[in-house]
């Protein structure tokens, strides 16, 4: 309700609904959380892997509360799985999480492509949408990907060891403009 302009318009007479303003209600366009989870087999040295998944269910978790939408990718040596396409995040959704588990390859350039290749269909289809791509890897892999092209925002929250930690996914997030985030720190 906007009181300033509700008691403008009413004046001296008795308040009656014509007199009502509202304020406008600023909408903001959706937002998509895409989750690319590395499952590699580096990943599952020194519970990595664990404390990335409670990351994801974490971060799900979080999109229900805020209404937003959410994807979950995750790739390692089986391949990139899409989990949970694009859609409203229900607090549920982490619990497909649990079955996950790792191992082999890091197949990085091919997930990245794929999660670009989503959030563009997604736009496509749904219209305006604020994009994140949410890269939780311990960067662990010799592929030096480029950067997704689509989303607005882009994270990499690096799950490597923090005493032998390798660097890469910094250097990621400085090449790509990306904000880099430490998991383990």
């Amino acid at each position: 309700m906007a009181w300033l302009p509700t008691v403008v318009a009413k004046g001296p007479a008795p308040l009656h609904r014509e007199h009502l303003r509202r304020q406008p209600v600023a909408l903001r366009a959706g937002r998509l959380h895409c989750i690319v989870l590395d499952t590699s087999g580096s990943m599952r040295q020194r519970g990595r892997l664990a404390l990335a998944k409670g990351h994801a269910a974490f971060m799900i978790e979080q999109a229900a509360r805020q209404g937003d939408d959410v994807a979950l990718l995750c790739f390692g040596g089986q391949g990139v799985e899409l989990l949970l396409p694009p859609g409203r995040a229900r607090a549920s959704g982490s619990q497909r999480l649990r079955p996950v588990g790792g191992g082999g390859g890091t197949p990085l350039a091919e997930a990245l492509a794929q999660a670009d290749r989503l959030l563009q269909r997604t736009l496509r289809i749904g219209g305006p949408t604020e994009c994140w791509l949410w890269l939780l890897t311990d960067g662990r892999t010799l592929e030096q990907p480029q950067a997704p092209l689509t989303p607005q925002h882009l994270v990499i929250v690096d799950f490597d060891d923090p005493k032998k930690n390798l660097g890469r996914c910094a250097a990621w997030a400085t090449r790509w403009g990306a904000e880099h985030q430490l998991a383990l720190a």
